[in-house]
């Protein structure tokens, strides 16, 4: 395993006005905000299901560098948590129903647990791991993604999740083959995980979106929809690259983030970084 960088937690804090925000905060775009809106809220669960996953395992781990590196991932994970918690608050308050994606996506991930084993339940962890990291990464390098977002708190969260989803995008899978997990429970674990976000998100954000009186407006409904022909978050390339999770010896670091995360440290957390005055 290649050398990595010790995972850095970074305590950071967003500040969401208490005043009223515009509704349709992702570049005015209904779907996306609902989209976003539906993934912020299924975060601090699956986040709080990773970091179990991953810690269940912590202490069969005796290589140093990767204890380490899970050390991070469990620091990060749980600030992740924390300030999506706060995010949903805010979310909830503006309409969207980050509520109720919380209390389905803990029960779904309190139905794993219940349901599979600690090893499977850690491949989902691994395959959740590369879905956020792929799209992360999008983020990251597509300009029309990160236009997507606005210009709100809401982007700036993003962007830093982004960024450490990136950072430690392979710990999850690296844990899971130090403990012995096999390739075809990886890999049935990936299609299984596919198969139930797809069907979930589509349910949760029709919903979230049918609640919505701006929905009800036929041409904005149809624009919006149409808008997800050009979305980078459905291209093709991101479709075979979360694809290449299928592939027996895939590893994350297949396609290599260095530059990418040197460009967005500086960009984020330097000196005029634009998350700088956000670190405490």
């Amino acid at each position: 395993m290649n050398s990595k960088p010790v995972l850095r937690v970074r305590r950071i804090h967003f500040n969401y006005p208490t005043g009223s925000s515009h509704r349709h905060y992702a570049d005015n775009d209904l779907v996306m905000s609902h989209t976003v809106a539906y993934l912020s809220g299924i975060f601090p669960e699956g986040e709080d299901f990773f970091i179990r996953s991953v810690r269940h395992y912590a202490d069969r781990i005796t290589e140093p560098e990767l204890k380490a590196q899970v050390k991070g991932f469990i620091g990060q994970e749980v600030t992740h948590s924390r300030e999506h918690r706060e995010l949903n608050t805010r979310l909830q308050q503006m309409g969207y129903p980050t509520d109720r994606t919380d209390r389905r996506f803990r029960w779904a991930m309190e139905l794993y647990e219940r349901r599979f084993s600690p090893l499977t339940c850690l491949a989902f962890t691994a395959a959740f791991e590369h879905y956020t990291a792929v799209i992360a990464e999008t983020m990251l390098t597509d300009d029309r993604a990160r236009k997507m977002l606005g210009e709100t708190e809401v982007r700036e969260i993003m962007l830093w999740h982004a960024f450490e989803e990136s950072e430690h995008r392979s710990v999850a899978i690296d844990v899971y083959r130090a403990v012995g997990g096999s390739e075809r429970r990886r890999i049935w674990a990936m299609r299984w995980a596919t198969i139930a976000f797809l069907i979930s998100s589509f349910l949760n954000i029709t919903q979230s979106i049918l609640g919505d009186r701006a929905a009800y407006h036929p041409v904005r409904l149809a624009r919006s929809f149409a808008a997800l022909r050009h979305s980078p978050f459905l291209s093709r390339a991101l479709i075979k690259r979360i694809s290449s999770y299928n592939r027996r010896g895939f590893h994350p670091d297949d396609v290599d983030n260095t530059a990418l995360l040197a460009h967005w440290s500086t960009e984020l957390f330097g000196e005029s970084g634009t998350l700088s005055d956000r670190l405490r």
